[in-house]
């Protein structure tokens, strides 16, 4: 039983990650995904693990159909050819994923505000919060079109608490506060638009950190609560087939508590309670 057939979903900053978790779920439940990101086959950012092009080839694996497109969410006329490609290939847009997050490539320091570079501003707000703002204004026009539609953000939250790095705990709740605008101002468009928080996941870029693979991560103590990025993969496509979206919009989600409520696991059985800082 595939509950999204017929849907059309973009997937953006689908290379590693949560991204590629996410667009693996939704090809398995059916949709059509579009899988946007830096990162192609031969040309990955920094050099690290997995590409869109990666993600499609595991969707179509699963017997899913995706379309992997390069795309530097930081320009507006690449974000606009992506919207464009997809009205011309498919005639509509379902299901908006609005995962793309360029402050990987600084990562994340516990120093106190002062002593940050600047620099964070610009990975954390031009490469992740305006870029999610880029992709929903050229993306919302098209997603008008339905009688109904999907966005979701990807963030991090924790019931408000702070996050111990000022300009990622700024950016992140800035998401959730784009969602919970957008909302209310697609409201009348019968358009659901939500935040969804993973835990602490097993991205690639965590286990090359930590030195471990799905194999043996276990031997890692920090990584004892940790979850796939499939786990809200499956959130989300839970999400994308609940046909009362539109009761949890401008709201914000964590991953174990949509695993609690739509009754799915983690890849490997588990169940795995929301992350708490």
């Amino acid at each position: 039983m595939k509950p999204l057939n017929g849907k059309v979903a973009l997937v953006t900053g689908g290379s590693r990650g949560a991204g590629r978790g996410i667009a693996a779920e939704l090809g398995k439940a059916g949709a059509i995904v579009y899988v946007t990101g830096r990162s192609v086959r031969g040309a990955s950012t920094n050099h690290w693990p997995g590409t869109v092009d990666d993600t499609v080839s595991e969707i179509e694996a699963a017997g899913g159909k995706a379309i992997a497109i390069q795309c530097d969410h930081t320009k507006d006329a690449e974000t606009e050819a992506v919207i464009s490609q997809i009205r011309k290939e498919q005639g509509k847009l379902d299901i908006l994923i609005n995962n793309v997050w360029g402050a990987h490539d600084l990562g994340v320091e516990g120093k106190p505000f002062w002593e940050l570079t600047l620099q964070n501003w610009d990975t954390m707000f031009t490469a992740g919060v305006r870029a999610q703002l880029a992709v929903n204004h050229f993306a919302v026009p098209l997603l008008r079109e339905n009688k109904q539609a999907l966005i979701i953000h990807t963030t991090f939250w924790d019931y408000g608490k702070y996050t111990g790095q000022f300009y990622y705990d700024l950016a992140k709740n800035a998401l959730v506060r784009m969602a919970y605008g957008l909302s209310i101002e697609l409201k009348a468009d019968n358009i659901a638009v939500l935040a969804v928080s993973p835990g602490f996941m097993r991205t690639e870029l965590v286990l090359k950190y930590h030195g471990a693979d799905e194999e043996n991560w276990r031997e890692a103590d920090d990584l004892q609560q940790t979850e796939t990025p499939y786990y809200v993969g499956r959130g989300i496509g839970a999400l994308a087939a609940d046909p009362n979206v539109m009761e949890k919009s401008g709201q914000v989600f964590r991953a174990g508590e949509l695993a609690k409520e739509y009754g799915f696991t983690d890849i490997d059985g588990r169940y795995i309670p929301p992350f708490t800082i």
